[in-house]
């Protein structure tokens, strides 16, 4: 697995099947533990499903290692974590309109698909598979929504060559997300949780340090240039990331 997004889909596919109990990855090594009570083959073919070059290793019989986090705790954790990102989908919206920077619009909405994604692990506290479905797919028309309406809008400024983004804005906000997932990752560090959902949005917010990375430098490059491409491309580039994820979830996602 290579983003985020892949991540997410081991989740909601995996999360299908009543049999399993708990899913712990392992991007770096592009591994997949899965806890279950059912045929391994099943699990196989599940994520033979998702094209992703699936590969069995081994099967154990395994008892949990573990302790599990107080559900109260876990739910501050996650509600934590929502808070924070939705927080900032709203000001990196603002920001990037004021601002004329599609950058910070795009990374705003890939803050709004990690709100989403906090969402599900809040549903995903004691509640059926029905409701992370439901939640799944309503997310994914929305942050598919956006991504279209905003390369509409990236290859409108292309054409018609609109005036430069305020490259102050774009790097102050930036580096503000920058500073609130970091938080976030500190925050998810701290419970210390192999379960498939603490993985999953750990790994949402590491891969937002990168995008919060990219309109900085995008902004850079604006200044230097003295040219409003380098941030419609950074913009592009985040807003084909989120649809792509977006219409791979929705797949899975369906009854």
């Amino acid at each position: 697995m290579d983003c985020d997004a892949e991540e997410q889909l081991v989740r909601l596919r995996l999360a299908q099947l009543d049999e399993v109990e708990d899913v712990m990855v392992d991007v770096g090594r592009r591994m997949v533990v899965v806890t279950h009570s059912c045929d391994p083959s099943s699990v196989k073919i599940a994520l033979d499903e998702l094209n992703l070059d699936t590969t069995q290793l081994e099967t154990a019989d395994v008892s949990p290692s573990w302790t599990p986090l107080d559900t109260a705790h876990e739910r501050k954790i996650f509600t934590v974590a929502l808070l924070i990102n939705a927080l900032f989908f709203v000001v990196e919206f603002a920001a990037g309109v004021v601002s004329q920077s599609m950058g910070l619009v795009a990374d705003s909405v890939d803050m709004l698909a990690d709100a989403s994604v906090y969402a599900l692990s809040l549903i995903a506290v004691g509640r059926a598979r029905l409701h992370k479905m439901r939640l799944a797919a309503g997310s994914g028309y929305l942050q598919l929504i956006l991504a279209i309406v905003g390369l509409v809008e990236v290859i409108r400024r292309f054409l018609t060559g609109e005036s430069l983004p305020d490259a102050t804005t774009m790097i102050t906000v930036s580096l503000l997300a920058l500073v609130a997932n970091t938080a976030t990752l500190i925050i998810l560090r701290r419970a210390k949780n192999p379960e498939a959902h603490f993985q999953a949005s750990w790994i949402f917010t590491a891969n937002d340090i990168k995008a919060n990375s990219l309109v900085i430098l995008s902004a850079v490059i604006v200044i230097i240039t003295n040219n409003a491409a380098a941030d419609l491309i950074a913009g592009a580039i985040i807003f084909i990331i989120v649809a792509n994820g977006a219409r791979r979830i929705l797949r899975l996602a369906r009854p």
